[in-house]
């Protein structure tokens, strides 16, 4: 049978649904392209925004019209916050919340039988309440990935930190460690295939290790010892043998003090990267978001990463339109841009999320002028991150080459503080044999979304 997958939303619901596909392969399935024609679609849906909901609701929708005779499997976010609307959607045969994703191909051999049988009888709906999501759920070890350069490691799940404008750790459930075996294994095999870049990445990654269950794994006692936290993971794969590189995905301020920042910086294979959400520039508004850190506690670390390396890179995720953010506060938010020099800025206008303490907030900002507020951020953001790249010209960073243009007659990468760099080469043999292999590149001018350099 063919199987499709549609997956929305962050890098957690890609792995996992990368993890489902190597599951269904093992079962005899064939997985089909995700606009192709299938006898099961699955699609992995997000709940973060009002825009993801409905973007959650098109897809699944769309997947059925593919095949009106098809099974269509509804899971993630949007499918345990909101099961019941999610089951009522025309044409959805299957709801799997998301600590029950790994168990979905005895969900579907089930509803198979059962429309074998004609007994099945409307959405059977698989959800487990947020205080029964104790445990890590072990996808087991990936084996492959859609990018052959780049592979991410699931490390974490769940959120304790409730931001008053977040559903997540209602939809994600509180924070659960990966066993450090089991993502050091995974690590081993990625790179055993080749892989140059190995993204850890979780709900609240930063979180890693401070769940009041987690325990180390004894063979890794004693070379740990002093160190806590998501510091514990990036060691353990540091000390692997290969090249290849390590990035941290989204970090929270809240959990990144300086004496973590500046141990952190030690790892010689860690990317000098970091996306560190700041969501508002105004401390009034952090403090109405729940948000445990001020401005200048956010520059303090800024100041110790780029003491460390002036050309660190920092990308980051800003709300405009926060219920009570006024024009102060947002001048606040452009002030802190500039001030940082992010590379790139996430600019999203305010969701009201139901369920969460910032819907019930008056003050509420009318639609005109969130739009208004992007538009300007987004800008100013740009503006920010072009005078970023001009200050690294005449710099030189390791590159890890992804794509051969053979018009343009460039390879181009990322470099480790998470630059887009274009590279001419002589012709399209030596384009291919950079592929995949991390070399070091002068830059030399700004260039379309990145800058230009030479080996």
């Amino acid at each position: 049978m063919k199987i499709a997958f549609y997956t929305l939303g962050c890098k957690v619901n890609q792995y996992e649904t990368q993890a489902l596909k190597e599951s269904f392969l093992k079962r005899g399935y064939e997985i089909a392209e995700e606009q192709g024609e299938a006898d099961i679609y699955v699609v992995n849906t997000c709940t973060v925004t009002g825009l993801a909901d409905r973007k959650s609701r098109q897809y699944i929708r769309r997947m059925k019209k593919q095949n009106p005779e098809s099974i269509v499997a509804v899971i993630g976010c949007y499918a345990q916050v909101n099961p019941e609307e999610a089951a009522a959607i025309v044409g959805v045969d299957l709801v799997v919340g998301n600590n029950e994703k790994k168990a979905l191909p005895e969900y579907i051999d089930e509803l198979i039988q059962k429309k074998q049988m004609e007994s099945a009888d409307g959405a059977s709906v698989h959800i487990l309440p947020r205080e029964e999501l104790v445990e890590y759920e072990e996808n087991g070890i990936i084996t492959s990935m859609e990018s052959r350069t780049r592979a991410y490691i699931k490390i974490q799940d769940g959120c304790n930190q409730f931001c008053s404008y977040c559903i997540i750790p209602y939809a994600r459930g509180p924070i659960r460690s990966r066993a450090c075996q089991d993502a050091v294994n995974e690590a081993k095999n990625l790179i055993k295939k080749g892989f140059k870049e190995l993204v850890l990445t979780g709900i609240n990654t930063a979180l890693y290790g401070r769940d009041k269950d987690f325990s180390i794994d004894k063979e890794y006692e004693a070379n740990l010892k002093d160190i806590y936290g998501i510091e514990i993971i990036v060691k353990l794969i540091n000390d692997l043998p290969g090249d290849f590189r390590i990035r941290l995905s989204s970090l929270e301020p809240t959990v990144i003090d300086p004496l973590l920042a500046k141990r952190l910086l030690k790892y010689d294979k860690l990317c000098h990267h970091l996306h560190l959400s700041l969501q508002s520039g105004s401390d009034r508004i952090l403090k109405a978001m729940n948000r445990h850190y001020n401005r200048t506690e956010y520059l303090e670390i800024v100041r110790i990463l780029r003491e460390a390396d002036p050309h660190f890179g920092l990308t980051t995720d800003l709300i405009v339109g926060f219920p009570g953010e006024s024009t102060e506060d947002f001048r606040d938010s452009i002030d802190m841009v500039h001030r940082v020099g992010f590379l790139k800025s996430h600019v999203f206008p305010y969701s009201k999320r139901q369920g969460t303490k910032a819907a019930d907030l008056k003050e509420q900002v009318d639609p005109q002028t969130k739009k208004a507020r992007s538009a300007e951020l987004i800008y100013e953001s740009e503006v920010s991150a072009q005078r970023f790249l001009k200050g690294t010209l005449g710099a030189s960073r390791r590159v890890l080459f992804e794509e051969y243009d053979h018009e343009l007659g460039m390879i181009s990468g990322f470099s480790d503080n998470y630059i887009k760099v274009y590279c001419p080469v002589a012709d399209e043999r030596q384009g291919h044999e950079l592929l995949n292999t991390l070399r070091d590149v002068t830059f030399t001018e700004v260039y379309q979304d990145g800058v230009k350099g030479y080996l």
